[in-house]
């Protein structure tokens, strides 16, 4: 009987895949009983980028897999609401050195509200973010100063943003460097273009690619399972896991009076509030208000927070 440690490479429902990474060999495996069972409040007790104990006789094959009987320790995760079930959640990825937020301004229009639900919950679970801006090349001239405000929004609440196009090129090298030796997230609204950026970034990978529905400017869901690729081939220098498009995160496990303390610019700011503790909305002597007042705080920012507390129950 072999056993050995291995990451979660792709996640399909049942079965999984495993790699001991570096190595890119993956193979089969599947879950004993007791580990199933698990999850707790998580509808999948097992996400892509979970490090595991499994064991095995002979070589594992579809038909003999081998047997995943412990999750170690996870360092982060990125969990969100389940959709048609309100009090579940699912686990989207664990143990991630950089989450890209795939945005674009048009076709499908940004969402500052939900992006900004997706960078709140990665600081709940220190997942550290960057957004990319994609598709450039359709308004870079149009659309130059909301590229900029963009820009200024999250680069003023501390988050890196690179601008992308698959088109010409633009950011991809940039990108592709700042996923060296990490295991990269990629996620974003349907239709962002996240897979053609994945196909960009190591052009012998094909992650499903799909047409933008020209009816609803909404993207079509084309990923259906949660994978990890690597970039560079046998030798990666890096990897990327590819998630199915989102079109609503719920925020999971987080007080109404806990949201502002993951932005980062309202934290800094709330050390100076008159009252402990402060919603930031009508108390006397607040000082995100102030920041607010002061232009240190983005109105998208405080409004997408707004929402968070009028609407902790709901998710777009």
């Amino acid at each position: 009987m072999k056993e050995g440690i291995a990451t979660v490479v792709k996640n399909a429902g049942s079965h999984y895949l495993l790699s001991e990474l570096p190595l890119w060999r993956p193979f089969p495996a599947v879950l004993k009983g007791k580990v199933r069972l698990s999850g707790s409040e998580s509808t999948n007790p097992v996400a892509v980028g979970d490090r595991v104990r499994f064991s095995f006789g002979e070589e594992p094959t579809v038909r003999d897999p081998a047997r995943i009987s412990e999750i170690l320790d996870r360092k982060n995760h990125l969990i969100r609401r389940s959709a048609n079930l309100s009090r579940a959640s699912h686990v989207i990825a664990a143990n991630i050195d950089m989450a890209y937020i795939i945005v674009s301004l048009y076709f499908p229009r940004i969402k500052t509200p939900l992006l900004d639900r997706i960078l709140v919950t990665c600081e709940v679970y220190g997942v550290p973010a960057t957004v990319v801006l994609n598709k450039v090349d359709l308004y870079r001239d149009e659309g130059a100063g909301e590229i900029a405000a963009i820009r200024s929004i999250y680069e003023g609440a501390g988050y890196p943003v690179i601008e992308t196009s698959t088109v010409t090129g633009e950011g991809i090298d940039v990108l592709r460097e700042s996923c060296r030796g990490k295991v990269n997230l990629f996620s974003g609204e349907s239709g962002v273009g996240k897979s053609s950026v994945i196909k960009a970034l190591d052009p012998s990978l094909d992650p499903k690619i799909g047409k933008i529905s020209l009816a609803h400017l909404q993207g079509k869901h084309t990923t259906s399972l949660y994978e990890m690729y690597p970039l560079g081939g046998a030798e990666p220098f890096g990897y990327v896991i590819d998630t199915p498009g989102i079109r609503g995160f719920g925020l999971v496990h987080l007080e109404k009076e806990e949201i502002a303390l993951y932005f980062p610019e309202m934290l800094k700011a709330s050390k100076d509030c008159r009252f402990t503790p402060c919603t930031h909305t009508h108390e006397p002597g607040c000082a995100v208000k102030q920041a607010l007042d002061d232009g240190l705080i983005s109105p998208e920012r405080y409004n997408s927070y707004l929402g968070m507390l009028e609407e902790d129950r709901k998710f777009r």
